[in-house]
């Protein structure tokens, strides 16, 4: 069973204006997100809001997931992670961490990330794009303690440092795993390309 946390509690300060509701397609940045990966092999979803989190709210009730609330997201990306790690099934056997503006990530490239973990005994995947490491990254259960003990603005790289020898990297044929909409410049030149 995999189960994925989805960031989407942060205050999207460099774009100056909450990034996850801009339009995109014929919904939003977080609901193409959101979609991208119920539409995968994942077994769970949780989205965990913070900042604006009753304007969110309105447009993740509709859909499969559970809501973890982040009460303390100034603090940054670690107490989102943790919020969404308390509400986790207890069947889960691994972790997807991803982030909640990166809507160019397709349910396939979701979907080898999760079969890979499942061929591999390595703990962590990460995908990779023309070397450069990107999200979403898998965790194996038994790094949920390590997780729990994040502080600060940190996601799971300090974790990736500590076991460099249980990590596998998938090499995926998209950029998308690197592309992140976090200013106007940014949204405006991806969500215009082909």
């Amino acid at each position: 069973m995999i189960s994925a946390i989805l960031l989407a509690a942060g205050q999207s300060k460099r774009m100056g204006r909450l990034k996850l509701l801009l339009p995109f397609g014929g919904s939003t940045i977080l609901e193409q997100t959101i979609d991208n990966l119920l539409h995968s092999k994942i077994d769970e979803l949780i989205v965990v809001l913070g900042y604006q989190a009753q304007e969110l709210m309105e447009k993740v009730a509709s859909r499969r997931v559970k809501v973890a609330m982040n009460p303390a997201y100034k603090q940054g990306m670690s107490t989102s992670i943790i919020a969404g790690l308390s509400v986790v099934d207890d069947k889960a056997q691994a972790l997807m961490l991803a982030l909640g503006d990166q809507p160019f990530i397709s349910s396939r490239v979701i979907d080898r990330l999760i079969d890979e973990f499942f061929s591999h005994n390595k703990g962590i995947v990460i995908p990779t794009y023309q070397g450069s490491r990107g999200h979403p990254v898998i965790f194996a259960i038994k790094y949920k303690g390590e997780l729990l003990g994040l502080k600060g603005d940190v996601g799971g790289r300090q974790i990736i440092k500590e076991h460099p020898d249980d990590i596998v990297e998938i090499p995926i044929d998209s950029e998308s795993i690197n592309t992140d909409i976090d200013t106007l410049t940014d949204y405006y030149r991806l969500s215009n390309r082909p």
